[in-house]
């Protein structure tokens, strides 16, 4: 036989050594604690926001998707990635160089000399025992791993900004609120005046009554400012001027409700649709694939080496095998082939604890979504009833039937009751989208993909 055909049959019977990857087993739960056995499938691409019916939040999702910087930053994280695939296979295999030199020489009495010379070399390792292919492996990983971390980015900015949007649109609400109470307590203010002129009052109910509405005047500064913070956040979340979101976040709109339908699927279901989940396993095909690398290093390496030069006086060539044998160095190339299967393990217990912590997101958020929307609906009747109470305590007060201190504790609970109405509106309204964002929906959405 040839010494190239052995060499080629040497290079087809090389195997991979080291394990191949395989999902560990993992026992979970046919449904969620309060859910059903039904999967949702796919939920990447649903732009599940704009169930919220805001055309103002669909505005700044839509331009915060393109260029916010944490999500910019995790793409360019996947560019490199495939960059560093390309690293591998025949790329990692072969190297070799081309040099070429051309020299003039001479001098006083000496004629004038041109000496030109060109060598090209060139290595190409046999992958007898699959090293380069397992390398492959662990970049194209990386590759995998790098995008869904780029979705887990997406998911946590998405996040960020429907909780201070609603939050925003919440502050512009209580506002609203607080205004209506200050209107409420000159009304208060002007009865108990008249009563005074009348002799039906005192001087210290007048002031009882203007302290009340003093407190509630006080509070707009404070409720403005948060407001003005979360659009300061969101600005920065857009990477864009606050001054132009603050106009328009200013002309006012509704708080957000929560949307109808909340399907979590089944807890397998994660193992696809969560890129966390996603991640953390690519991340264990990475560590497995490593363990192949620094198994193949235990065994020999073959080559082969070849140049060809030129030079004027002469051509040269010279072609053949080079052998490796690792034989002084076994004790610490076994000691990194154990240390990369430990950190393989490692990985597996990684990703068991990411799927585990998963499955607990979406069972909290599902309570909470469920026990929210359940306690808004509890202090809307409250306010509502507190606000009659309140319309029927100005009218008694004014015609005596009551007395102030009755009608101002009244004042207080109505406006107790109206804030937290407001506040458990918006709890339940986030509650939904961490929900969607538990389940790993719309961590591929584009604001152009599937609502």
């Amino acid at each position: 036989m040839k010494p190239h055909s052995l060499l080629l049959t040497l290079a087809l019977a090389g195997c991979a050594v080291g394990p191949d990857y395989q999902r560990p087993d993992l026992s979970l739960e046919a449904r969620f604690v309060q859910g059903d056995a039904q999967a949702i499938g796919a939920v990447a691409t649903q732009t599940w926001w704009r169930s919220y019916n805001d055309d103002t939040l669909d505005a700044l999702v839509t331009r915060g998707l393109a260029q916010n910087l944490d999500v910019m930053t995790a793409n360019e994280a996947i560019r490199q990635a495939q960059a560093e695939l390309r690293q591998t296979g025949v790329n990692s295999a072969l190297e070799g160089s081309l040099s070429a030199s051309q020299t003039r020489a001479g001098g006083d009495g000496i004629a004038t000399t041109t000496t030109t010379s060109a060598d090209l070399g060139a290595t190409f390792v046999i992958d007898l025992f699959g090293g380069i292919q397992r390398e492959r492996e662990s970049a194209l990983a990386g590759v995998t791993a790098a995008r869904a971390d780029a979705e887990t980015a997406r998911l946590a900015w998405l996040a960020e900004l429907l909780a201070d949007y609603s939050d925003a649109r919440y502050y512009q609400e209580i506002l609203a609120l607080t205004r209506e109470t200050i209107q409420a307590r000159e009304e208060t203010v002007d009865i108990t005046r008249s009563q005074y002129d009348a002799g039906a009052a005192t001087e210290y109910e007048v002031a009882e009554a203007q302290a009340l509405l003093s407190t509630a005047r006080a509070a707009l500064p404070q409720y403005s400012a948060l407001f003005d913070a979360r659009v300061y956040a969101i600005a920065t979340l857009l990477n864009e001027p606050a001054a132009p979101i603050l106009q328009q976040m200013q002309k006012g709109s509704a708080q957000l409700r929560t949307p109808g339908g909340s399907s979590t699927g089944v807890p397998a279901d994660l193992l696809r649709n969560r890129p966390d989940v996603r991640s953390a396993e690519a991340e264990l095909t990475v560590a497995v694939a490593e363990v192949g690398v620094a198994e193949a290093a235990l065994y020999p390496s073959l080559s082969l080496t070849g140049s060809v030069g030129r030079s004027d006086s002469s051509d040269t060539w010279s072609f053949g095998p080079s052998l490796s044998l690792p034989i002084f160095n076994q004790g610490s190339l076994r000691a990194s082939r154990d240390a990369e299967i430990s950190m393989a393990k490692q990985s597996e217990i990684t990703w068991r604890a990411t799927v585990l912590d998963a499955v607990e997101d979406v069972q909290v958020a599902q309570s909470n979504l469920a026990r929210y929307r359940q306690r808004a609906g509890l202090l809307r009747t409250a306010a509502d009833d507190y606000g009659r109470a309140l319309s029927l305590a100005q009218e008694n007060y004014r015609n005596g039937a009551i007395t102030l201190l009755d009608l101002l504790d009244t004042d207080r609970n109505t406006a107790s009751a109206r804030i937290s109405a407001a506040s458990a509106v918006n709890d339940a309204a986030q509650a939904w989208a961490t929900l969607k964002i538990a389940t790993g929906a719309g961590a591929a959405a584009t604001a152009q993909g599937d609502s």
